[in-house]
């Protein structure tokens, strides 16, 4: 009996494994697309202040990116690129090409709660992350996402809550190697574009600083 119950549990262990393979597999290709492009409208509240971007972006699968500022006019004409998990900023004003080293991923882009790690998607949450399956409410999913050992990432384990039906996340928490929550994305208002869904409002809110914000719409 207990040889019966121990070849159960493992074999519904290997079942949820896989499930949860698939579903961030799903969510990946989902996410990516094939080629994507969008406008998108930034605000950045921080320290009492708000100030507001506007930017384009161009998406081809995991591989390229690229992020052009087109508003305010003092940054207009900054643009970001990534090809091959390697990442370049090129300002205007300076006629300058400055590569962006890895150990800046974690850093906030243009001031706001996202980091340059998020505009670019150096890390893939399929290739990086041992996916485990938390719990089921409904359509939406909660996974633990925890760093592979030889994984070039920035964040120590991601909670992620997932909608199955459309494939989107509704909440994601990031987390440091010392286990400490460090920031909350909460998406909303998803729309289907072409074969994709798309959440068009994110919130990004720091844990420790709950003055600060990111809005950003689609």
């Amino acid at each position: 009996m207990k040889k019966l119950f121990s070849l159960l549990l493992i074999f519904s262990t290997l079942l949820a494994a896989d499930e949860a393979h698939d579903i961030m597999k799903k969510l990946d290709n989902n996410i990516r697309g094939k080629n994507i492009y969008m406008k998108m409208s930034m605000s950045i509240t921080a320290m009492g202040h708000k100030r507001t971007m506007k930017m384009q972006t161009w998406a081809e699968g995991s591989k390229k990116s690229f992020v052009k500022i087109t508003y305010p006019p003092k940054d207009k004409g900054i643009t970001f690129l990534s090809l091959d998990n390697q990442m370049w900023q090129y300002v205007p004003k300076i006629e300058r090409i400055i590569k962006i080293p890895p150990s800046m991923m974690l850093q906030n882009w243009m001031g706001s709660d996202i980091t340059n790690d998020d505009m670019v998607k150096q890390s893939s949450i399929v290739d990086d992350y041992d996916p485990k399956i938390l719990k089921k409410a409904g359509s939406v999913v909660t996974i633990e996402l925890i760093p592979k050992e030889d994984a070039a990432v920035v964040w120590g384990k991601i909670i992620t809550n997932i909608d199955t039906s459309t494939y989107t996340n509704v909440k994601d928490t990031f987390y440091d190697e010392d286990g400490e929550a460090v920031r909350v994305f909460k998406y909303e208002k998803v729309k289907k574009f072409g074969d994709y869904y798309m959440q068009t409002y994110w919130k990004i809110e720091p844990v420790d600083n709950k003055n600060n914000r990111t809005d950003l719409n689609l």
